[in-house]
């Protein structure tokens, strides 16, 4: 009943906490003769780390990660790959500063998961939040390196499209951009305004909000399930399990309760391997199943709760208080949650396949 795991075939548990010693996770349900190293999963875990910006948070951890577990050298190959037993990965925390967190062992962050973990379980990691730290998704985005082993021609690409009120333009969305610039921002002309916007918040101790928007191209018709096992809402829960999600939508989304019926409908024409969609307002989603067209979605992120400004609040005697928190903490925590949204949706599409292959027998 801890629910440290999700997923059905491709099954992902998560493990550790923000100060302790390390964490990790133990990935179940991966075939075998996959090839998979470290360096494989470290290429993702690199775009995730922290302290490589002014604009995130400064603790310097290498994230360099050890699989334990499940993969073996393999003579056909030349090199290692995976057992179709369990995968089990680790990353040693080196860069801890718990004494920061002094101040709050007995106070409730106004907006964090403080007091709903003191509430549940009568005790708390206060030191970076425990479980309810950022710090836990490095495991998720390992996770996702398996993933993507899996789901061999399909493309998943994330960016930032809003940070507090200022968004892209839409028709200047350019994928290629979010490699040249810090923010994984695709509209060059928003990253000064983001910069400055951000120099700001961070100078002035606070912090700010932003959606990530993820696609996956080449996700074939079919996957997915009716009712109960919907792609969407698959999706739509693995992506709130991130911390600090406050809202996911897929395709249109919100914006699709003012469309007309007209306007909505994805509209179809013939085309040499299958129907062409004339527009993509499902999301790439269709009763719960992939449509053939790209999956998209888009996550919003609230401000990171750990701020510099006096905010009012109780400790755990019931006492009413003023709350300032020290220590190395994210502006926006949507910068670092790209890879963390792109790694969710690489599980979920993971776990969507083994499901499509095993009831249907057929691996497109």
């Amino acid at each position: 009943m801890s629910h440290n795991t999700f997923g059905q075939l491709f099954r992902v548990t998560t493990w550790g906490e923000s100060h302790g010693p390390a964490l990790g996770c133990v990935v179940d349900g991966c075939p075998p003769g996959l090839k998979l190293t470290e360096a494989d999963v470290q290429v993702w875990l690199e775009k995730r780390r922290p302290g490589q910006g002014k604009f995130v948070t400064q603790r310097q951890e290498p994230d360099a990660v050890k699989i334990l577990s499940g993969v073996f050298e393999d003579a056909q190959t030349d090199g290692q790959v995976t057992t179709g037993t369990p995968i089990s990965m680790m990353i040693e925390n080196v860069d801890q500063r718990s004494r920061d967190y002094s101040e709050i062992a007995q106070a409730f962050r106004p907006g964090h998961a403080d007091y709903a973990y003191f509430a549940k379980y009568g005790v708390r990691d206060y030191r970076g939040g425990g479980r309810a730290s950022a710090r836990e998704t490095a495991a998720r985005v390992a996770a996702g390196a398996v993933a993507r082993k899996i789901l061999e021609g399909v493309i998943i690409r994330g960016a930032v499209v809003q940070i507090g009120p200022h968004a892209i333009n839409r028709d200047r969305f350019d994928w290629a951009q979010t490699h040249e610039n810090p923010f994984w921002c695709p509209d060059a002309d928003m990253v000064p305004i983001w910069e400055e916007h951000l120099e700001t918040i961070r100078k002035a101790g606070s912090s700010t909000g932003a959606i990530v928007e993820v696609e996956a191209i080449g996700v074939p018709a079919g996957w997915g399930a009716p009712i109960y096992g919907k792609l969407d809402a698959e999706l739509a829960a693995a992506l709130m399990s991130i911390n600090a999600a406050k809202g996911v939508e897929i395709g249109a989304g919100f914006a699709s309760a003012a469309l007309t019926g007209e306007e909505n409908a994805d509209e179809m024409r013939a085309g040499n391997d299958g129907p062409t969609f004339l527009s993509n307002n499902a999301g790439g989603i269709l009763g719960g199943i992939s449509s053939g067209q790209a999956v998209v979605a888009r996550v919003a992120f609230k401000p990171t709760s750990s701020i510099l400004t006096l905010r009012r609040t109780l400790n755990e005697a019931g006492e009413e208080i003023d709350l300032r928190t020290k220590g190395r903490h994210d502006p926006c925590v949507g910068l670092r949650a790209v890879p963390v949204v792109e790694a969710m949706m690489a599980c979920v599409l993971a776990d969507a396949y083994l499901r499509h292959r095993a009831q249907t027998g057929r691996s497109d």
